[in-house]
């Protein structure tokens, strides 16, 4: 009796998960379609009640609805704290917009130490964008040393991944001879 009771506890746990999932994700994808037809002020609330339970990818989407000023009156500081609870979730692209928050003091202050970790962050789960802003960061020594090396180990991440703006400035940084030897030929592949 016992097995059985905790077998069919798995099984209830399991399709109560699969309804609440279903519904979170049916949820999501109202709210991106209200957004992308431009009906923001379904999008926000939406997307609130999903970002109020956890989802990652709501908070993202309220710290830009905040930013720009959709559905939500224009408030930095609103999406930083968006931004801020997805970035701690591991998801890239909030990691990227708060970093970035910093580095330009929008809705926090300015902090090129905590811009550049939440850049890393991102850098580190693929974000092509904050490879290069890493690097950049990198290059002029703001919340980091510098250091040209660095740099360049962040824009070839970025410019391997195929990013233009990672291959112009490993370019920029092999036809300058700068953290890596001076070599025309790779400055201009």
């Amino acid at each position: 009796m016992t097995i059985y009771c905790k077998s069919f506890e798995k099984l209830l746990t399991f399709l109560i998960l699969v309804v609440i999932w279903g519904d979170v994700m049916a949820g999501f994808d109202e709210a991106q379609a209200a957004y992308d037809m431009g009906n923001y002020d379904v999008a926000a609330r939406e997307y609130r009640v999903l970002a109020e339970r956890g989802n990652p990818g709501a908070q993202y989407n309220m710290g830009i609805m905040y930013e720009e000023g959709k559905g939500l009156p224009k408030d930095n500081k609103e999406a930083a704290r968006w931004y801020r609870k997805s970035a701690e979730q591991g998801f890239a692209a909030a990691q990227f917009n708060l970093g970035h928050m910093y580095i330009a003091g929008q809705g926090v202050p300015v902090n090129y130490e905590e811009g550049v970790k939440w850049y890393r962050k991102a850098a580190d789960n693929g974000d092509v964008a904050a490879q290069v802003n890493l690097g950049y960061m990198y290059f002029v020594g703001k919340g980091v040393p510098l250091d040209l090396v660095q740099a360049c180990m962040w824009y070839r991440k970025a410019a391997d991944l195929g990013y233009p703006e990672g291959q112009y400035n490993l370019g920029y940084m092999y036809a300058k001879g700068q953290g890596v030897p001076q070599d025309y030929v790779q400055a201009y592949m």
